[in-house]
């Protein structure tokens, strides 16, 4: 299974803009801090953006936060991003002639339901600013 590093990368990105802001913020130095490449940050970038969670100017390396820090919730970020699938996933492909087969998805999809709730819940109260205290302590 391919995991995800969009919502980490994403964080990361709107934390060092706001931490490193008197600094370089080209898409290119974000990138090296990621460990990535500057088309995954641009792209990131541009999901953020379309959020109003941040500004960006064409042709200039000046990104800036558009809202405050205590403002952007990790769970906005999450929603910013497209992320394509759920937290917790279900495999498809059990027998439904078993017994366990035939019911697990259906008990896990209830269960699993209320976790990602819980942890929607969880992520609108973190905030990037706590993200950021935690960061520079």
């Amino acid at each position: 299974m391919r995991l995800s590093y969009k919502l980490s990368d994403a964080i990361h990105i709107l934390a060092y803009i706001e931490i490193l802001k008197q600094h370089d913020l080209s898409s290119k130095s974000i990138a090296a801090s990621i460990g990535s490449n500057a088309s995954v940050v641009r792209n990131l970038m541009l999901d953020l953006r379309s959020a109003n969670l941040l500004t960006t100017h064409q042709g200039i390396a000046a990104p800036e936060l558009a809202k405050s820090p205590d403002d952007i919730s990790i769970y906005d970020v999450y929603c910013a991003i497209n992320m394509t699938h759920n937290l917790l996933n279900i495999d498809p492909k059990t027998n439904p002639n078993c017994l366990v087969g035939g019911h697990i998805q259906d008990t896990l999809n209830q269960f699993y339901g209320d976790i990602e709730t819980a942890a929607y819940e969880q992520m609108k109260k973190i905030s990037l600013a706590n993200v950021i205290q935690d960061i520079l302590k």
